[in-house]
This record gives structure tokens, sequence and C-alpha cells, in this order.
């Protein structure tokens, strides 16, 4: 009976039994893990022996999020390629499946693949044996309910074996997941969140204000995108997923250096409410206030699976190493800026709601900044400076949703950000930069404006490297420079005397001498101190992703350079002394060091190629 209403279920569930292959095929994407299953070739193979139980099947029951759910299975043919896939929404839907153009083969109806995967032998040796496993996942809450699928042969060739039963949070639709940037002026925070909730059922607002006083409520606005704002696959095929509703409030006239707490509200049409638990952050100094300020700094950062599954164990190995020793010091962290390549989803949607959540514990304290990268942005056709498929497909529209930026266009990721003593210019590399384009423009005036009286320390950050690095890739060009990239930004870097250049794209770590026209300007390596004389040119991509090998030569102006995960922590004490520290992923050991001493005097001291014009007259 038990194995007639297992058969029964599954049918129900699938609805067909006939698998064709008319889903996109998905090519190029190799470096997503989820693209190596070939989700648009399963075919069935039920078997009424096996079977796969999921529980418990309610989660979140006291308010969580995140939470563990064991997965118990048992198949009479197994094998050691066997793998249990999650699957959310836990319905395979037929309707999303594009059309066929032969009348007589039918849709498949497993047209998205799975949020995550194991093999059914993880962490159960005996499973070829015994044909029994049990498997542990830890799912976030993303607004659907999960079921958990057993296929045999392999990703390549999936044959459909069982079914288990629905697991779902208590509430999907719950607000989740917040993000905090800096607004548009100093003393603005925007908190964005993403809920199951729509306008017409809800109204989101934060509930916030000053520790220990009155809070008050600010609205937020919305939004949401569906399938057809995607440009091309996986994202528009068996990577969609609904990303649900992104919300954003903007709270303003933030008191200087005070804690405020918030939490997100969602006003039902009832009168009820829908609440998130609390969160707090400290407001941004006042531009040039004299304090001790703390910057973190990395890229190419990418996601992990805390519960072993297999979707990311090979692509970014070190993303929560990093996370978590950020996390640990975060008492000591005021601001963090993640330069470009994010999530690596690449197409598969239901990545970013499990990036949203590993970053969590830090985008919810600290104002965390996002650049644009070329996994967020490129896409053959659709306006981005390179004409390649590294998006996935998403061309830019997951990064500009999911995280706020200030800038006038999210579209043109590009834009400035002042904390305390920093001046922040953000630049966007996946369009054109060179002299005369509007990236250009702006990249001047932002460098331009600022005053450096009150905010002495200047950094330029983009993604792609547009300084100096000696990968390997680079190496072969014969530049050790992204194509085009410094030829026409030196002379702004140096005019207005830019302190120190980050960027990612590079999965390593490479510090550069101060220099100029590919020319050390200085000898020092370590302290650098008096008039300012070059830009020190950095690359931190190495913050998860698998690592970039570096070129067998090593150039003149590369004072260190390191094969391994790692970030970097700017201290400003005061007006005069910057720290500068680069940190290994592993262990937070600092591992390359230097520090900058100067004057305002030295600032404005005429050196080449920034030099104020003179008169004699008197």
């Amino acid at each position: 009976m038990e194995q007639s209403f297992r058969l029964f279920t599954i049918f129900l569930i699938l609805g067909l039994t006939n698998l064709g292959s008319a889903c996109a095929n998905i090519g190029g994407f190799g470096e997503q893990p989820l693209s190596k299953i070939a989700i648009e070739k399963a075919t069935l193979n039920l078997h009424d022996s096996a079977s796969v139980k999921a529980f418990p099947p309610v989660i979140g029951l006291q308010g969580e999020d995140t939470q563990w759910v064991t997965v118990a299975l048992e198949y009479p043919n197994p094998a050691a390629d066997d793998w249990v896939g999650v699957f959310s929404p836990a319905k395979f839907n037929s309707a999303t499946c594009p059309p066929v153009d032969d009348p007589e083969e039918q849709k498949p109806y497993i047209c998205s693949a799975p949020i995550k995967y194991k093999y059914a032998k993880d962490s159960n040796p005996d499973y070829t044996k015994t044909g029994k496993a049990s498997l542990k996942f830890l799912l976030i809450n993303q607004r659907a309910d999960f079921s958990f699928a057993l296929f045999s042969g392999g990703l390549s060739n999936p044959k459909l074996v069982a079914v288990s039963n629905f697991v779902s949070f208590a509430n999907p639709k719950a607000p989740v997941y917040p993000r905090l940037a800096q607004g548009k002026s100093w003393n603005e925070m925007t908190v964005t969140w993403t809920s199951g909730y729509d306008i017409n059922e809800a109204i989101p607002f934060v509930e916030w204000g000053i520790k220990g006083e009155l809070r008050m409520r600010a609205p937020a606005g919305t939004l949401t995108f569906d399938r057809s704002s995607m440009c091309g696959s996986p994202a528009r095929t068996v990577g969609w997923r609904d990303p649900g509703f992104i919300h954003t409030s903007f709270l303003k006239n933030l008191w200087p250096n005070v804690v405020y707490v918030y939490r997100m509200g969602h006003r039902l049409v009832d009168g009820s409410f829908i609440w998130s638990k609390f969160y707090s952050f400290r407001s941004s100094p006042y531009p040039g206030q004299d304090s001790l300020q703390r910057v973190i700094i990395f890229g190419d950062m990418g996601k992990g699976e805390r519960d072993g599954s297999n979707e990311y164990s090979n692509y970014q190995p070190g993303a929560l190493n990093t996370t978590d020793q950020i996390i640990r010091d975060l008492n000591n962290i005021d601001i963090v800026f993640h330069i470009g390549d994010l999530s690596y989803a690449n197409g598969y949607i239901s990545q970013w709601d499990q990036f949203t959540s590993q970053v969590e514990p830090i985008a919810s304290t600290v104002p965390y900044m996002v650049g644009s990268g070329n996994h967020e942005r490129d896409w053959p056709d659709s306006g981005s400076f390179y004409d390649q498929n590294d998006s996935g497909g998403e061309c830019g529209v997951l990064a500009e949703t999911m995280f706020y930026v200030p800038a006038e266009n999210r579209a043109k990721f590009w834009y400035s950000t002042d904390y305390g003593m920093f001046r922040f210019c953000v630049a966007d590399t996946e369009h054109d930069w060179r002299e005369g384009s509007e990236q250009y423009k702006f990249i001047e005036n932002c460098l331009a404006s600022v005053d450096r009286q009150k905010q002495p320390w200047l950094i330029f950050l983009a993604h792609r490297v547009l300084g100096y690095s000696s990968n390997w890739w680079y190496g072969q060009e014969g530049s050790f420079e992204e194509p085009m990239g410094r030829e026409s930004l030196q002379k702004l870097w140096q005019k207005y005397k830019v302190d120190i250049a980050f960027y990612g794209h590079v999965h390593n770590y490479e510090r550069s001498c101060p220099i100029y026209q590919n020319q050390c300007v200085t000898s020092e390596k370590s302290h650098f101190s008096g008039t300012f004389k070059g830009t020190i040119h950095v690359v931190v991509g190495g913050a998860g992703s698998h690592l970039s090998d570096f070129s067998q030569v090593k150039p003149n102006w590369s004072i260190y350079r390191d094969y391994d995960y790692g970030f970097v922590k700017l201290t400003a004490f005061n007006h005069t002394s910057l720290l500068f520290e680069y940190k290994k992923s592993s262990d937070s050991s600092v591992h390359d060091s230097f520090t900058i001493s100067r004057d305002y005097t030295d600032v404005l001291a005429c050196i080449h190629d920034s030099c104020e014009p003179t008169t004699a007259a008197s």
C-alpha cells in the first residue's frame, strides 16, 4: 500500500512519464557546477522499492531562516554516481519548459536545475553495498517549499528514481537577508531585503531608531523581475527561479557614529504584521571626521555550502573562510567593499539567495558596497563592454536589483561614496572607461571633487585590473594589465594623487610599488611618507574563487605576490596615518602590510604630472 501511494504521489508531482530533451542545451558554463547537471536529459526510472524521506517536514518554527534537514533514502540498485538534488519549488512544473518543435515530442517536466545536490554516497561509504543512506542538507528560506529527488545515471544522464515528501518553512514569505549600503549622502543608510510579499498583499517598511530610544517607520520601495528580463540561457531556462520581491528602505538624517537598531516589517491587508528579527548598525562618521575607521576590500568571493553539498566544492573553496574571518572581526570593521564577481550564480538564480544568506551576518551590520564584475554583467549584444557570456544570461539584472548602490543609474554601476576620512571612487569595468566615455567623466569628477584636507585617503576600486598585475594571462598579453586598462586612467590617478587602486578579477593577491608609467617612483616598500609620488596598485581577487597563476616573470614593480585566499583591511588612524594589511582567509594572519604617513602639505606638493598652474605675477 505504501509503495503504491508513493508511486501515485510521484506521478502526481511529475504529471508526465515520457521525457524529451527539449530544454535548451546549456554550454560554456562549466565554471558553474550546477551546469554539470544535464537536467534537460532526465528520464523516468521510478522504482517501487526506492524511497526518499525528508524530515522535519516543517522548519523555521521559531522564526529561523536557516535549518538542517535530514534525508533518508533506500534504493535496491545503488551505484556510486547516484545523487540527490534539492528542488524548490518542490513540485516540478512543466509549464516552465520551453516549447518543443516536434509535436510528437512531449515536454520534459524538469526544466529547472536543483538548487544544490549531493552524491548519495557522501557520508555513507557503504551505500553501494546497502542501498541505504542518510544525508543532511542546510536549507535557507527561499520563498517556496522543497523536495528531494534521487537520480541514478550520474549528472550527465540522470534517471529519476524517487521523490521525497515536501518540506517547507513555517513562513516561506518572511523578510530575510538584509543588506546595508550607504545612500547618496553620508547620513543615509539603505536597507535592502528579500521577501515573498508583493505590494498587493503587504506593505513593506523598516522600523528603526537610535538604540534604546523610540523607533520610527520608513517606507520601502519594491522591485522584482521576470524571466523575460534575462538576456539568455541558463538564466532564462534551467537556471530561472522566481526571485521574489526585493525591497529597499532609505533611513535618512542619521546622527554620526550612533548605533541604530532596525527590523524589516510587512503590514498585511488584514492589519497584522510580519516582522524580521532585530539588527543593528553604526551610522557613518561625518566626512572628514578624525576617528578610527576600518575598511575591508576584496573581490571574486562567491559562495560556499556549509552542508558540504557538491555544487560549489571545487569552484569557490575560499569563500566560507573569507566570510567567517570577516564575521569574527566584525566588531573591528566599519564598511566592506566587494568589488565584483559576487555570487558566481552565472545564470542560476537560486544562488543569489544562497549568497545573500551567506553574507547576511556582515551585510546586516555594516554597509556592504558592491561593484560589478564580468560574472554579473557580461552578455553578448546587451550593452556590456565585453561581448562574453560570463553572466549566464543575467546581464546585470540580478546584481542591480539584489544590492543597492548609490549610482545615478544602477545599470551603470559606477559611483562614489564617502566614509569619514575616505573617498571611494568605484568604477564599472564592464562599461567603457576610456577617455571621452561617460564613465571617464565620472571618474575624473569623483577624483577631482574630494577635499583632501578633510578626506586625505583617496581610493579607486574596479573589478578588472586597470592597473598592474603579473597574472599569467596578462603576462601573455605583454602589458601586465587589462587591455586598454591604464592608458587613459593613469594620468588621472597621478593628477589627483590616488593613494591606492584595488582590483579583483585575477584570483590572487599582488601589490605594486608606488608607480607611474610602468616605473616605480620610490625604492621604499613598507613605509611611505612625505610627498605623494605614485599610486599603489593592489590585486585582491583571491577571496574565494579558484586561484589564478602568476606569470613566471616577476616584474620589478611587483613588491609582494601570494597564491592564496585573502582580503585587505585598511585602518585610518587619523588624517595623517593609514595602515594597509593583507590577511589570509584561512586564519586572518597578516602576510603583507605597509603604512602611509602624509601631511596635508604633502598632498598639495607639486609632483610630476600633478602640479597646479602658477603665475609670476605678484
